[in-house]
């Protein structure tokens, strides 16, 4: 063991706390400040005492963490020179874990730990002491605090951030902080390496603690490999028919590198096709794509040679002395023959022809001919969803396009066609060309008027006039621009044609005043030629109105009808006269739907037609099953009105409760039971205040007769004999006189 370490574990020693020296004493302390002595006392003597003030003497505690035994771990004691030692004085303690880790005994002051203490968790602890009298709970003492240091002990090891650490270093590098211990480490050969790292605490003596973490180590690429291509030659095919642009095959360089170390450029430095093909780098392959450049042909060239380079564009210059980072390939490319489409000589037609050419002159001719070495013969057609009208035709061994309809240019100035070509020993293989016919224009359509003219001249018209301004219009479309003349069909006695010499003319009278009364309407021929070669003409008339205007010139009515009219019958008179017969309508109308309504009939049709119990209303009910405007059953039994209904042929202004009324005895008279009921109609508050009928009637109990009301009668009022009635007694003489004499009465009127 060196001296250094036999003085640190000396020094270490010294620190720790030791349990006998670690109890602490209250006691007295001399006060050094200045005295104000006015407050002293007098002892028995006759001398001045002093009270001198008392203190604690502080030394901190220290207590080792971690402890492992079975009993608590004693801390220190509190002692203050007031205690006697006959338990008068109680020991308290408060602060930093007071009752729960820190106990006291408050008879001897005492202090222990009740568990183990991790100095890493808290450094130390602040607590508070005081020694109080038992009896009086009065402190002998001023409360002091005191600190609790926990002393560390080594018992944790050394530990990293991390658990594992991840780094980086370029291959081929020199020395760093973890430095490499082999010269020109390849990461070609070997990528990841992993490194465990120790680390010990009290500088690595005997005793200490350590801990340990894993480095991985990834060798990062540099561009220290060149481009290798697998072989040296490859040979690639392509039909003849392939057009521009098309991707014959691909070349690939491998790199040992990565990322950006290992892109690669393709280019064609050298070979007899450098004009026919190009190479384009695809970047997210890395790969050299070779197209068509210009249209092959099997018949002029079978086979092209290229000599392909592959370079890495990101070069380390501290690797160029491991050689030039580039390699070559050959690539043969041979073209194969096809059986290919005729081909035409032009890639489109336009063809210009006269509108006035007769049926089946040519138009013109397409030519194609088949590229492969056999040379078939071609055949040509029309592609008739190009000519639906079928005015053109082709010669199918020739090519030649001529009419088979007229032309017109007015219908129609330009024809797409498409023509097909195809061999005759191979119908299916087609080619396709637009042929576009442009139709030349003919003078032969004539002018005429632009637009249909509504002409009126006034009657109070002057000679000279200007009536109406015409132009026209040709379908036709010279070479020189449209120009037309205007002049009459002959000379006119009322009106002239004045030629503006710009396409227009001019209307003019020729006298003063025309009258309607005479002639209502003139037609006024109108020649118009233009001056095309041949020269078209054609005549449009005018028609001209006469019509009333005002002094302004206004027109005001035109139609032969308004001279019938009253003079000085205005517009506003015509209206009100309208507005008149509108109102007699109406007026009449309201009448009709009036007179339709139906007078309202008195409730009874007569005073002496009471007959057959007849109550009559004017309103119409539900029919036969409508029971509740009259109640039949009350006629019949009596017992049938206990249970009385509101009336529904009248609406009460108040509703009352209906009254219940007695049945009638089966002994009782009808002249009893009529003026029962009359009465009780008389005082019911739900009675109608109105005139009104109501009737009853009681045929009694067990009568020989039966029912006499007609309603259920299944014979006609002149099919029965009521001579019987009066044989019934007094009872029945009213109904005798009134049936019986029905009879005469019906005869004598």
């Amino acid at each position: 063991m060196t001296i250094q370490q036999v003085l640190l574990l000396l020094l270490l020693w010294m620190w720790l706390p030791h349990p006998c020296h670690t109890e602490m004493l209250f006691r007295r302390t001399p006060d050094l400040r200045p005295r104000n002595f006015g407050g002293r006392a007098l002892g028995s003597d006759g001398k001045a005492i002093h009270r001198q003030k008392r203190g604690w003497m502080w030394n901190q505690f220290f207590l080792l963490e971690e402890y492992t035994g079975s009993d608590y771990q004693y801390v220190g004691k509190l002692h203050s020179d007031q205690d006697k030692g006959d338990g008068s004085l109680k020991y308290i303690l408060s602060g930093d874990g007071a009752g729960t880790l820190f106990i006291i005994d408050e008879k001897t002051g005492d202090i222990h730990a009740t568990r183990r203490i991790d100095r890493e968790e808290k450094a130390f602890y602040t607590l508070r002491a005081q020694a109080i009298n038992r009896r009086t709970l009065r402190p002998v003492e001023p409360e002091s605090e005191f600190v609790i240091k926990i002393h560390d002990i080594n018992d944790n090891e050394p530990t990293f951030p991390e658990e594992v650490y991840t780094a980086s270093v370029p291959e081929m590098s020199v020395v760093g902080i973890i430095r490499t211990a082999l010269p020109n480490m390849n990461r070609e050969n070997r990528e990841q390496y992993q490194v465990v790292i120790q680390a010990k605490d009290m500088g690595g003596q005997m005793g200490g603690l350590s801990g340990t973490t894993t480095v991985n180590i990834t060798l990062t690429d540099v561009n220290d490999n060149p481009p290798r291509f697998p072989q040296s030659t490859i040979h690639l095919r392509i039909p003849e028919s392939s057009p521009v642009g098309t991707a014959i095959g691909s070349v690939k360089a491998t790199d040992a590198d990565t990322g950006k170390n290992a892109e690669v450029e393709y280019r064609i430095i050298d070979g007899d096709g450098t004009d026919m093909f190009d190479i384009v780098t695809q970047k997210d392959t890395q790969e050299g794509i070779i197209t068509v450049r210009k249209p092959l042909d099997y018949e002029t060239r079978r086979l092209y040679t290229l000599k392909v380079e592959a370079e890495n564009t990101h070069v380390d210059p501290r690797f160029y002395y491991l050689g030039p980072f580039k390699d070559t390939i050959i690539v043969k490319i041979s073209v194969e023959d096809v059986d290919e489409p005729p081909v035409f000589s032009r890639s489109s037609y336009l063809f210009e022809v006269h509108e006035d050419i007769e049926l089946g002159t040519i138009i013109g001719t397409v030519m194609a001919r088949d590229p492969d070495s056999a040379s078939s013969p071609i055949r040509f057609s029309l592609d008739r969803h190009t000519d639906l009208d079928r005015i053109f035709n082709i010669h199918s061994g020739n090519g030649s396009i001529y009419t088979s309809k007229p032309l017109d240019r007015e219908i129609s100035q330009w024809h797409n066609l498409s023509v097909i070509a195809a061999e005759i020993n191979n119908p299916k293989d087609t080619t396709r060309v637009p042929v576009y016919v442009r139709i030349l224009d003919v003078n032969d359509n004539a002018p005429q008027f632009a637009v249909f003219y509504d002409t009126f001249v006034c009657e109070n018209a002057r000679a000279g006039q200007l009536i109406q301004t015409i132009s026209a219009v040709d379908k036709d479309d010279p070479l020189g621009g449209q120009k037309f003349f205007f002049s009459l069909a002959a000379v006119n006695p009322n009106f002239t044609v004045q030629d503006n010499e710009d396409n227009t003319a001019r209307i003019l009278t020729r006298r003063n005043g025309f009258s309607r009364h005479e002639i209502s309407t003139y037609l006024l021929p109108v020649v118009i030629s233009d001056n095309d070669y041949p020269i078209q003409s054609s005549t449009g008339t005018l028609t001209i109105r006469v019509c009333a205007c005002d002094s302004r010139g206004n027109m005001q009515s035109c139609s032969a009808e308004a001279l019938l009219l009253p003079a000085g019958l205005s517009t506003g008179a015509l209206v009100a006269i309208l507005l008149c017969i509108i109102i007699l309508l109406v007026i009449v109308v309201l009448f009709a739907a009036l007179k339709r309504q139906r007078k309202k009939e008195p409730l009874i049709l007569s005073k002496e037609d009471i007959r057959d119990n007849i109550v009559s209303y004017n309103d119409e009910g539900g029919g036969e099953e409508d029971t509740q405007a009259f109640d039949i059953g009350t006629l019949r039994n009596p017992a049938a009105i206990e249970d009385k209904k509101l009336r529904r042929d009248i609406i009460p202004e108040t509703l009352f409760v209906p009254r219940r009324t007695p049945s009638a005895p089966d002994n009782t008279d009808v002249r009893d039971f009529i003026n029962q009921r009359l009465k009780e109609h008389d005082t019911d508050p739900s009675a109608p205040p109105y005139d009104s009928l109501a009737t009853y009637a009681y045929e009694g109990n067990d009568s020989i007769a039966e029912s006499l009301s007609s309603l259920e009668s299944g014979t006609t009022e002149g099919d029965q004999n009521y001579d019987y009635l009066r044989e019934w007694g007094p009872r029945f003489n009213k109904l005798a006189e009134m049936y019986g004499g029905g009879e005469s009465d019906k005869d004598t009127s």
